[in-house]
């Protein structure tokens, strides 16, 4: 006499979790393809709005979004203003960049503007003196978003994020504007280490990365499935 087969049940909850991991996996492959067209549309808008030619600073702020616009502005006594000193690295060189508070004439908002960046090597500075000698120049407008909690507070006039609200506070200006202004050529030629330009545009761009990775787990994950319900389905009972 010999034992009747066994039915081998076909494993609902685990088919229900599976599935679900499937959906929420897709869900965010297809999540950051989205992302990736938004940051590939934002990188091509910076790029047509830096190739526009320079306007007036307050036609450029009309802008529906003025960031990475050149503008022409005039700036009272900036070669010799007051400044403060943010740490930064340019093409792999420490350094520190130099930035002045500016009400360009026409204005009342004040802005901040980046002077240039010095190589740490050079101890050179432009002298610190009052005028209202008119400087005119072309500047380009950036975003300032605040520093991470992360970033050490600042010592002796020299940052380490770029935090407008504190640097303005330390040049005695108030309320700056949430652009700030980078030269384009330097406002002070007699220090020729002063290199005046905006650094480039921060773009981080890892979504089509991250997108396979969702998607690749999403196949795996059914390929495990697929191998459970192939082996319970050979499995001869004892």
């Amino acid at each position: 006499m010999t034992d009747a087969p066994t039915t081998t049940r076909f494993p609902i909850l685990l088919t229900a979790f599976i599935a679900l991991c499937v959906v929420i996996l897709c869900a965010l492959g297809t999540w950051q393809v989205q992302r990736l067209q938004w940051k590939e549309g934002l990188m091509d808008q910076a790029d047509a709005a830096a190739a526009l030619a320079p306007a007036p600073l307050p036609d450029v702020l009309t802008a529906p979004d003025p960031e990475f616009r050149k503008a022409l502005v005039v700036c009272r006594g900036l070669p010799t203003a007051a400044f403060v000193e943010l740490q930064s690295i340019r093409d792999g060189e420490p350094g520190r960049r130099l930035v002045s508070a500016c009400v360009p004439e026409g204005m009342t908002q004040t802005f901040l503007v980046d002077r240039g960046f010095l190589p740490e090597a050079v101890s050179d500075r432009p002298r610190v003196m009052a005028s209202t000698l008119p400087l005119a120049m072309v500047v380009e407008l950036r975003r300032t978003p605040p520093p991470g909690p992360m970033v050490p507070a600042p010592s002796q006039g020299r940052f380490f994020g770029r935090d407008n609200t504190a640097m303005a506070a330390a040049l005695g200006a108030a309320g700056p504007s949430e652009f700030t202004l980078y030269a384009v050529s330097s406002p002070n030629p007699e220090i020729p280490a002063l290199i005046a330009s905006a650094p480039p545009a921060a773009f981080s761009n890892n979504h089509l990365g991250y997108a396979l990775t969702w998607f690749g787990l999403a196949l795996a994950l059914i390929g495990f499935y697929v191998a459970v319900l192939v082996r319970r389905t050979r499995k001869t009972p004892s």
